[in-house]
Order: C-alpha cells, then sequence, then structure tokens
C-alpha cells in the first residue's frame, strides 16, 4: 500500500536527496533530471494532473509533446531517463505501488563513432599554445593531462593539488557519481605541470582556489567553457577543421592507447567506465588500421 505524499517542496527535497546521496550521481545529471521534472510538473498542472499518479497514456503524451521540440537523439534519451528516474524513485520510497513509465520506450541511441585525433593533430595543436603568454605553461598542462591521461573537462577543473602525488606518479581523481580512481600522469604531463606550478605561484589566488590546480588569470577556479574556449581556439590555431571539444582529447587518449597495443579492461579503468560496452564505444580503429590488419594478417593475404 502506497503511503500519503509529502508536500510538493518535501518530496522534490527528497527527490533530490535520493539522486545524490543513494543514487551517486553527479551534479550535471541531478540538474538535467530535476529539468526534466520541471517540465513535467508544469506539463501536469496544465493538462489538471498529479505528476505522482499520472499514468502511462498521459506520460506518453508529454513524452510525445517534448520530442517534437528536439530531433537529438541524445536529449530524448535523457527526457526519458529523467521520468524513468522520478517514477522509481516514487516506486523505491512507497510513494506509488507500480511504475507508469515502464513501457514507455525512446530512441535507440545510435553508436557512432565519435571524432579522433591523430598524433600529427594533437602535436599541433600543442605547438600553437604561446607559452610566451600569462596562461601558456597552465594551457600546456591542461592539454597534456587531457590527452596523456583522459580526464573529462569537470575531472580537470575540479582536480585538486592535494590529490596530485609526483613523487608517485599519478593523481586521485574525482570521477562521475562521486567515484575515485587513480591516473597514472606521464612524465610530458608532469614536466609541464611543474613549470605551471611555477608561474601559479606568481598568481593571485582567491581562498576557494588555493588546493585547486588550474585557475584562471583572476585567481579563481577554471570553467569547463573556459577549458572548451581554449580547446576550440588551439585547433582553429593548428589549422584543425574536425569539430573538437575537449572530450575529443579523452577519446583520441583512448583510441591511441588501443591502437598501441593495450588492452579494452586497462582504458576502461583508467577512463573510469563502470561498463566495459561504454569503453567500446569511445575506442574505435579507423578504416585505414582495419584494412591494414587484414592485409598483414589474414592468411587468404599470405603469400
Amino acid at each position: 500500500m502506497a503511503k500519503e505524499i509529502k508536500s510538493d517542496e518535501a518530496l522534490r527535497k527528497e527527490y533530490h536527496t535520493w539522486l545524490r546521496l543513494e543514487r551517486g550521481y553527479s551534479p550535471n545529471t541531478i540538474e538535467g533530471y530535476e529539468m526534466d521534472l520541471d517540465k513535467l510538473r508544469t506539463y501536469a498542472s496544465e493538462h489538471k494532473l498529479d505528476v505522482v499518479k499520472m499514468d502511462f497514456e498521459a506520460l506518453e503524451a508529454f513524452v510525445f509533446e517534448q520530442f517534437k521540440s528536439t530531433s537529438s537523439e541524445a536529449t530524448q534519451a535523457r527526457i526519458l531517463a529523467g521520468i524513468h528516474s522520478w517514477y522509481r524513485f516514487l516506486l523505491y520510497k512507497d510513494y506509488i505501488d507500480q511504475d507508469p513509465s515502464e513501457l514507455l520506450e525512446g530512441p535507440k541511441k545510435s553508436k557512432h563513432l565519435p571524432t579522433v585525433l591523430s598524433l600529427d593533430e594533437v602535436n599541433r595543436m600543442m605547438a600553437a599554445i604561446d607559452l610566451s603568454s600569462n596562461e601558456g605553461h597552465r594551457n600546456r598542462a591542461m592539454m597534456e593531462m587531457l590527452y596523456g591521461s583522459g580526464l573529462r573537462v569537470s575531472e580537470l577543473v575540479g582536480l585538486q593539488l592535494s590529490h596530485i602525488y609526483l613523487d608517485e606518479h599519478y593523481m586521485l581523481i574525482d570521477g562521475k557519481g562521486s567515484k575515485q580512481r587513480l591516473v597514472p600522469l606521464s612524465p610530458v604531463a608532469e614536466e609541464w605541470f611543474g613549470y605551471w606550478m611555477q608561474e601559479r605561484a606568481t598568481w593571485p589566488l582567491k581562498p576557494e582556489s588555493k588546493d585547486i590546480a588550474f585557475v584562471n588569470r583572476y585567481g579563481r577556479p577554471m570553467t569547463r567553457a573556459m577549458v572548451f574556449t581554449i580547446v576550440r581556439r588551439l585547433c582553429d590555431e593548428a589549422g584543425i577543421t574536425k569539430t573538437v571539444s575537449p572530450h575529443t582529447l579523452r577519446h583520441s587518449f583512448a583510441t591511441h592507447l588501443l591502437q598501441n597495443g593495450a588492452d579494452l579492461r586497462v582504458i576502461q579503468q583508467l577512463l573510469g567506465h563502470e561498463d566495459l560496452a561504454t569503453t567500446e564505444i569511445y575506442t574505435h580503429l579507423d578504416v585505414q588500421d582495419l584494412r591494414k590488419a587484414i592485409l598483414q594478417c589474414h592468411p587468404a593475404n599470405k603469400v
């Protein structure tokens, strides 16, 4: 038997706590789920429905309306995930006896291959960094960590100095869902990070930045948007026409490891993926590598 429903505000707070503590979702995921829940609440209010007690037909109508406003498979899948999350919470907490969203289906996300940079393109981006500028050594150290350690941009901007162990050559990374992992530091990354540490010591730092590895010119923590801007500017200066983001460097890190013989499960650990299938999506061999493998290894091509 379902228990009594709390006030709307109390239920919202309980849902937020459930997402953060019991599900271990990142702040970005929680923000997305709560944004979609607000849309569902608005729809329910407009149609004089109870957002807790909506049935399958009502949810299907809401999803159809939302999908009309976006053709993005990723956005559609996220909206659906938000609805499922809300009703799983209600079911888990005994506010409802049955999950009305259980049969809702959305688009099958296509597993397209993400953009990857060649080693030459990565080197051109590194060479495009103006080391004589105030931010030069910082930008080079950030690029080396994105490409050399496969960090997510959120992990980079949140990286703490107290989690970098140069003597042991590794970092403690706070990943998705508050999960931590150890990531080795390459000698090149260590070298450039050392140069940046010398520069950083001369910069004015805000109190909240004392333990933050990368800061802006005002001594505040870097933002994800700032790192995106830096990466895109370097691509322009390097003459790279591909659509590139900080995540492209993470994908390139994994792909280059795979191409040079690294085990897929090792790459999985380095990237912090729970599911090996996720790693398989982020790593691929291009057509030329596949053709080369067939020509060199298939017995029909050996004369």
